[in-house]
């Protein structure tokens, strides 16, 4: 134990694909017991009898030494503990798991948004429900069918000071995942939030036919509002150009295993969403979110607001690119 960190024992709350596959990674390494925590009995009895979770990776099998349990008593004396349900759900959960968890866990959100009630941080909002200090936030480029299957993947994880980060990451890092700390929770937070943003701006486009010159401009143009934002809110601007920011944005703006991606594409061919199925699309809730807290500090982040109004039928597409378009030039 270092920097008053427990890794003796890990849970990963959330059994969706990304759950699933951070608890893969985590018990593949064999450094500790992992469990991953589910509300489903239903996928602890596929896990039993098929040693996978197919309801979130199809067809990937799962390590023999994870565990798998509905009940939330595993919890207790959990020394990390992984958020691993949608942003929007993170409050619920720490309210309903706080009698739980120990004061002297280390609590990880591996969720990419800002509260959309509030617009306050993940961090915070996870700090209130559970009394706890020792909030930390994992983000990056990493799909979890890559993360699951083996696939080199490197994310950062944000914790209260750099050594605390630096213990998680050792934890919860294996042959293949790559962690790396970083003391700015407030920029990690906003890279991840924003660049689901960006990526349905660059689905916009890819939808409306508008080239990959526009698509680069939206990715440069994008990470320059993302650093105002990180700033304004009180985090580093450089962050966002590391794997919160830069490389996340680049993963999710280009493939189209991103729904936030997939979900743009829709909107820049029809105007609207209806055509999307139903999937969690973070994006979408981040968006007037940020435009919000953006328009309350006098942050301008034109492209933002554009997604927002899209979003929102403020605004159809033909109309928001003409005024991204038009806006006075100014230096770069």
């Amino acid at each position: 134990m270092a920097d008053g960190v427990r890794t003796d024992r890990i849970v990963v709350v959330g059994s969706g694909a990304f759950g699933t596959a951070l608890a893969a990674v985590a018990a593949a390494s064999g450094k500790v017991p992992v469990t991953l925590l589910t509300r489903r009995e239903s996928i602890v009895e596929d896990f039993k009898q098929t040693g996978r979770n197919d309801r979130a990776l199809p067809g990937i099998d799962l390590p023999e030494t994870l565990v798998v349990s509905e009940d939330p008593a595993v919890l207790e004396g959990a020394g990390i503990v992984l958020f691993a349900m949608p942003s929007q759900a993170q409050r619920e959960a720490g309210r309903s798991l706080h009698g739980f968890i120990g004061k002297g866990a280390d609590v990880v959100i591996c969720a990419k948004g800002m509260e959309r009630a509030s617009g306050r941080l993940l961090t915070d909002v996870v700090e209130e429900e559970l009394h706890l200090q020792n909030v930390a936030v994992l983000s990056g480029p990493g799909f979890a069918a890559d993360i699951a299957k083996g696939l080199p993947t490197a994310m950062v994880i944000a914790a209260g000071s750099i050594e605390r980060a630096a213990v998680l990451a050792e934890a919860l890092s294996g042959a293949t995942f790559r962690l790396y700390p970083s003391a700015d929770r407030i920029g990690v937070q906003l890279g991840g939030a924003l660049k689901n943003v960006l990526a349905i701006a660059c689905g916009i486009v890819e939808g409306a036919g508008l080239g990959d010159s526009a698509r680069a401009a939206l990715i440069s143009r994008g990470l320059a509002e993302m650093s105002r934002f990180v700033a304004a809110r009180g985090g580093e601007a450089d962050t966002v150009r590391g794997l919160s920011g830069l490389g996340d944005l680049v993963l999710t703006a280009t493939s189209h295993q991103s729904r936030n991606l997939r979900y743009g594409i829709t909107l820049g061919q029809s105007g609207s969403a209806k055509g999307f199925s139903g999937e969690l699309v973070e994006g979408a809730f981040a968006a007037s979110v940020a435009a919000d807290v953006a328009r309350q500090l006098g942050v301008d982040m034109p492209v933002t607001g554009a997604v927002a109004a899209i979003i929102d039928g403020k605004m159809d597409v033909k109309t928001a690119l003409e005024q991204l378009m038009s806006r006075p030039i100014t230096q770069e």
